[in-house]
């Protein structure tokens, strides 16, 4: 049975691990908030050029431009994946069900596979068991930043015009809500037209149907397409390393959340064994106090 000085350094300890889940908790909350706000502020953009590009891409061929094309098929052709993941733990399940996606899409898809590496906990992983690494980024989410993040659509545009890669898909953690977040598996090159005009739709506000609208363009689509598809698959990335922040905070604080009432269920509990404890020694001492007097 532990003594009372050790129940009462337990129980210390569990609150000073409250006071610093309470506060870590408070920090997530008000970067969630911050993450909500560059997401809501990132949208209108994204949308427009959907819509731009969705009315330019139903009008001309795909072999137009070589980020529309898909690759003729070539023996040990591979796959580029990128997956998202946070540079930190301590938010529940968040950076598991993103490297267990990734893991999965490996080993299921066939064929050989490169990985992008975005966040430290992914890097640590799959690093550390052997897989091909194109290239990593880490610290990206310190200060997350459009002009850092493109180095990383640029690497893969690179890779998949060079002949290197035939296809991209992108892996990253989807928010949806402050208790839901929903691993998103999605191809990011070739673009595909459908994939195009589905960004558009679904940049509609609901309620609203979305009807191509006739424009004129000048020079031509082609060289349109040179400054705009880049520029849509940079957006795309960008979106999703906004997207899978705020789904880290979120996850965050709420795994933080439920850490703090762990801590008190058991200083609860510590406190009521730490009483039985002690009143077991008075009750103890109380009958050697009688029997010594009875002895007498």
């Amino acid at each position: 049975m532990p003594s009372l000085i050790d129940l009462r350094r337990r129980v210390r300890a569990v609150k000073n691990t409250q006071q610093i889940t309470k506060a870590m908790k408070m920090v997530a909350a008000s970067k969630l908030r911050r993450a909500q706000e560059r997401i809501v502020n990132a949208r209108p953009y994204a949308q427009g050029m959907a819509r731009v590009l969705a009315s330019v891409a139903s009008r001309v061929d795909p072999s137009t431009h070589p980020l529309l094309m898909n690759p003729e098929p070539r023996a040990g052709a591979k796959t580029l994946v990128i997956v998202v993941t946070g540079d930190k733990g301590l938010c529940g399940s968040f950076n598991t069900n993103a490297i267990k996606s990734a893991a999965s899409f490996v080993v299921d898809a066939g064929r050989p596979c490169m990985l992008g590496l975005v966040g430290r906990k992914g890097r640590d992983y799959f690093s550390r068991r052997g897989f091909s690494v194109l290239f990593e980024f880490t610290t990206l989410f310190q200060k997350l930043r459009v002009e850092e993040a493109q180095a990383i659509p640029r690497s893969a545009i690179d890779a998949f015009t060079g002949g290197e890669v035939d296809r991209v898909m992108l892996i990253y953690n989807e928010f949806r809500s402050v208790v839901s977040q929903q691993v998103v598996v999605d191809q990011l090159l070739p673009i595909a037209r459908s994939d195009v005009e589905a960004s558009a739709l679904s940049a509609s506000q609901p309620g609203e149907g979305y009807a191509p609208v006739e424009h004129l363009y000048e020079p031509s689509a082609a060289v349109i397409f040179d400054q705009l598809l880049p520029r849509f698959v940079e957006v795309r990335v960008y979106r999703a390393l906004l997207e899978s922040n705020a789904a880290f905070y979120a996850a965050q604080m709420t795994a933080m959340d439920t850490a703090t009432k762990n801590s008190s269920e058991m200083i609860d509990s510590l406190t009521l064994y730490m009483n039985k404890v002690r009143q077991a020694a008075i009750t103890r001492e109380i009958i050697e106090v009688v029997s010594g007097a009875e002895a007498l």
